[in-house]
């Protein structure tokens, strides 16, 4: 019996190298989800608290895990770009300006969107 059950093991094994995989196994491994990779597009507009706009701030775009920050400064219609941004990776953003900060908003790898608006308020 020891010689059928590595016979039967080695022909097993060598089918499966080969890609010949039965029926049967085939139905019951799970579909893998498709991944969050590739970039995407962070813009939007940086507004005071009477929601007009506001240029020539700081935005800032942090990475929350490596730490490394990208900044731009907000055109004079208050509008911000951060092109290749990597959809893997959980950022903060924030805008800053004489001394004023905006709330911090998250970019998650969660968020499948390819293009992210977000709105910087100061108060």
């Amino acid at each position: 019996m020891r010689i059928q059950a590595r016979l039967a093991a080695g022909i097993a094994f060598a089918a499966l190298a080969l890609g010949f995989v039965p029926a049967a196994s085939r139905v019951a491994v799970p579909v893998a989800q498709a991944q969050n990779l590739g970039q995407r597009v962070v813009n939007g507009a940086v507004l005071d608290d009477a929601s007009a706009a506001v240029a020539g701030a700081t935005v800032f775009l942090r990475n929350t895990k490596t730490k490394s920050i990208r900044s731009y400064t907000s055109t004079k219609e208050g509008r911000f770009r951060f092109a290749q941004v990597n959809m893997s990776d959980d950022f903060d953003l924030w805008a800053e300006k004489n001394g004023k900060k905006s709330a911090t908003k998250t970019i998650s790898s969660w968020d499948t969107r390819k293009d992210v608006e977000a709105e910087l308020k100061f108060k």
